[in-house]
């Protein structure tokens, strides 16, 4: 009987052990293309990654050639991509944020209503939109009416991406806080619009975080939707109403231009590290308020 037992629990072992190594296996096998496209844009962009990267704005194609030509790295930079970048994402963030975290709220609330289905399921249903088809809306919304591409238009595009995770994350952030905070706020005579405000929402403010920084990073490298929205800048524009550029935009424009070839893996480079310095900020804030 005894060795019965030993020969079985040596089986779930060995079972266990080899389970172990496959989901290891697989899981480096997943991250071998991470790793060679780190390399490849390593490997490439950090020829042009200097000061001039960040301080001037992008080249021509005749002055890139001339730089070919002589041999030289190419002169310029992306300036006018990363302040194009930065303005559309801040307007996003003051569109997005709020009506997000706000319907959050309210699906987490009123869970059982019809209404709050039909919501959860449109916001299902707009994460799967293509991006192309939101910029394509939006050109017909917006810059259609003003007769002109801005970063207003870019904007609210990517805060119509923004909307599902921020929604998400929120509702999840809410229904995970222990009922007795709301009970005992209610109980100690405050409002309900107090208690979600003044309790809810700042016991949740690492998932809400969170979800707000992780839908940026889901949105700061889109390019479709600013194709047809924002159109691009070769100078540097902090006008919400005027076309304007953005890195993603520059990328685009540099892979169709032989000349600038080189600026695209400097560009990328710089793209993917914020992405990942986002995604990390981000679950470093999410680990440092995990509700217990």
């Amino acid at each position: 009987m005894k060795k019965t037992i030993f020969s079985t629990s040596r089986y779930r072992q060995l079972k266990s052990k080899l389970f172990f190594y496959v989901v290891c296996t697989f899981c480096g096998i997943t991250m071998i293309p991470l790793f060679l496209i780190l390399w490849e844009l390593v490997k490439k962009g950090y020829k042009q990654f200097n000061l001039s990267l960040f301080t001037e704005v992008s080249p021509s194609s005749m002055d890139a050639m001339l730089a070919k030509i002589s041999n030289e790295p190419i002169p310029g930079g992306i300036l006018n991509g990363l302040t194009g970048t930065l303005l559309i994402l801040l307007l996003a963030m003051i569109i997005a944020i709020p009506v997000g975290i706000l319907t959050g709220i309210y699906l987490a609330e009123n869970q059982k209503k019809t209404f709050t289905k039909l919501i959860r399921s449109l916001s299902d249903l707009l994460q799967g939109i293509p991006s192309i088809v939101i910029g394509i809306i939006v050109y017909v919304w917006v810059v259609k009416p003003m007769h002109s591409y801005s970063a207003l238009a870019g904007s609210i595009a990517l805060a119509i991406m923004m909307l599902p995770m921020i929604i998400r994350s929120t509702e999840e952030s809410i229904k995970m806080l222990p009922t007795s905070l709301k009970e005992a706020g209610l109980a100690l005579g405050g409002s309900y619009t107090s208690v979600v405000l003044q309790i809810l929402v700042p016991s949740a403010f690492g998932g809400l975080f969170t979800g707000s920084l992780l839908a940026v990073s889901r949105v700061m490298g889109e390019t479709a939707p600013l194709l047809v929205t924002v159109l691009g800048a070769s100078t540097v524009n902090w006008h919400i109403t005027e076309p304007t550029s953005a890195i993603s935009l520059l990328i685009w424009e540099f892979y169709n231009d032989p000349n600038l070839a080189p600026l695209v893996w400097s560009s990328s480079l710089l793209l993917l590290l914020v992405v990942l310095g986002i995604n990390i900020f981000a679950k470093s804030i999410a680990k440092k308020w995990k509700i217990q």
